[in-house]
């Protein structure tokens, strides 16, 4: 069996309970080395193979846990954050469908969620914003054109914006062309929940300035909105005297 899991944002102890078990129960663990926290790595057992897959090709991380298959051992593929997100985990289950391996996969928590709990920010503020777009500029690797920056920020809905660090310039032209103001909030969270986080509050127009001044070009997440800025939202209705819900009677009605 192989075991797709979650190995967090950053710190090791915010692996969940279900992939830590899974963690040290592995007979060979293939992880992304340039971005899992190797203090995982300490909780394995005694005898667990482990790779990094950071020097490894697609078929070179296949062949180990082909290899595992017929020596009937338990493979953990370990990644950053939730696999879901800019995880390439499609094509890997694509090719273990094609040979048969079963597999399962752990969810984890992914860097945006600790990016704001670095920020002690709430996404989606009552008057604000109540969408959050997850995205990334184009890059080596393309993106669709409806998918363009410049295109989601015409909506002015909270942007999570992965990968994109090294490319703050290109960023504000996108952010500034698709209609947020110069004025807008933002921020920088470099490694979200490792021990070196950086958290760095800015808007779009200081986004690049802010990034050459604390040497920032990559493992950092952009947030951009109004939502950034925490302020001038309204009351949650879920909690006011006044709403009713299947738990609870409203007040002064």
């Amino acid at each position: 069996m192989v075991y797709i899991v979650g190995a967090g944002p950053g710190a090791a102890d915010l692996i969940t309970v279900r992939g830590l078990k899974l963690l040290q129960q592995a007979d060979v663990v293939i992880y992304a080395g340039s971005l899992v926290n190797r203090e995982l790595l300490r909780e394995t057992k005694a005898g667990c193979r482990i790779y990094d897959s950071a020097r490894m090709t697609l078929e070179a991380v296949l062949f180990q846990i082909e290899k595992a298959e017929q020596e009937g051992l338990m493979t953990v593929r370990l990644h950053t954050g939730d696999p879901c997100l800019y995880g390439a985990v499609r094509e890997q289950m694509d090719e273990l469908n094609l040979r048969q391996i079963p597999y399962q996969i752990c969810p984890g928590v992914s860097s945006f969620c600790g990016a704001a709990a670095a920020l002690e920010m709430e996404y989606t503020l009552p008057g604000i914003s109540q969408s959050v777009v997850i995205t990334r500029m184009a890059g080596r690797t393309g993106v669709p054109e409806r998918e363009r920056i410049r295109r989601f920020a015409a909506l002015k809905a909270t942007m999570v914006i992965f990968l994109s660090a090294g490319m703050l310039r290109e960023l504000k032209e996108e952010l500034l062309a698709g209609g947020y103001r110069e004025d807008t909030p933002a921020a920088l969270v470099y490694k979200a929940t490792w021990p070196e986080e950086k958290v760095l509050r800015c808007t779009v127009g200081e986004l690049e300035e802010t990034g050459k001044k604390e040497g920032i070009t990559k493992t950092a997440l952009i947030i951009v909105g109004e939502a950034a800025a925490q302020k001038g939202y309204l009351r949650s209705k879920l909690y006011s005297p006044e709403f009713e819900t299947g738990f609870r009677k409203a007040e002064g009605v």
